[in-house]
């Protein structure tokens, strides 16, 4: 099977069959080239319907996750996105495709490092890498759409204080085996609103914070 043929099955058979409808959403995992962000030893799984391991941990998403994540923040092309968790690159190079600047920060040197030549060599001049602990995150910036590519046990209003009105964050919160995609949208100067997405499980984001256990 060709490379084209299996980008096609991919998005037809995974990512539109998961609500997946939106057309610049399907151009845009249509047009980037997810095998190009795969590791060499799991290339064969480049398109398959699962996730595909990264070092220290840490994994690409599903496609079709990817893909309702890229719906759910409805980017228009103007937007100013901030990415939490660089990953291989992969999402935000579609985020790249569909907002005007996208900031991605990655807590692993060697992850933002590979992500930055892989977008190098597609010639994606419109994401700023950052190596930091997206926990710690704090900037005077404020965000049009926010994507969090690992999950968190509970809300963290570190990111939603960091929209602008209007703006939207996709975040996985939970523990497993239970974890809820959700999307939070900043209604105004203190309020926000929640939904949830659908249902989906991703490694912890480094060094979030816990919550309380209690002890007999």
């Amino acid at each position: 099977m060709n490379l084209e043929t299996a980008r096609r099955q991919m998005i037809e058979r995974q990512v539109r069959t998961w609500e997946v409808l939106e057309a610049r959403v399907l151009e845009t995992l249509q047009g980037v080239p997810r095998e190009a962000f795969v590791p060499e030893r799991y290339r064969k799984l480049a398109f398959s319907d699962t996730g595909i391991p990264l070092a220290h941990g840490q994994v690409m998403m599903e496609p079709r996750v990817e893909g309702r994540l890229l719906q759910a923040l409805a980017l228009q092309g103007e937007e100013q996105v901030l990415e939490v968790g660089t990953g291989s690159g992969f999402l935000s190079a579609c985020l790249a495709h569909l907002a005007r600047q996208v900031d991605t920060l990655e807590i692993h040197e060697d992850l933002s490092a590979g992500a930055a030549g892989r977008l190098d060599a597609l010639g994606i001049r419109n994401v700023n890498l950052d190596v930091a602990d997206a926990t710690k995150f704090a900037s005077n910036k404020t965000y049009d759409a926010i994507a969090v590519t690992a999950s968190a046990p509970r809300r963290l209003r570190r990111f939603e204080t960091a929209l602008k009105p209007g703006g939207r964050l996709f975040i996985v919160i939970g523990e497993a085996p239970v974890m809820e995609a959700m999307l939070i949208t900043r209604a105004g100067d203190n309020a926000w609103t929640c939904e949830s997405l659908f249902e989906t499980s991703l490694p912890a984001l480094v060094n979030a914070e816990q919550p309380n256990r209690f002890r007999f």
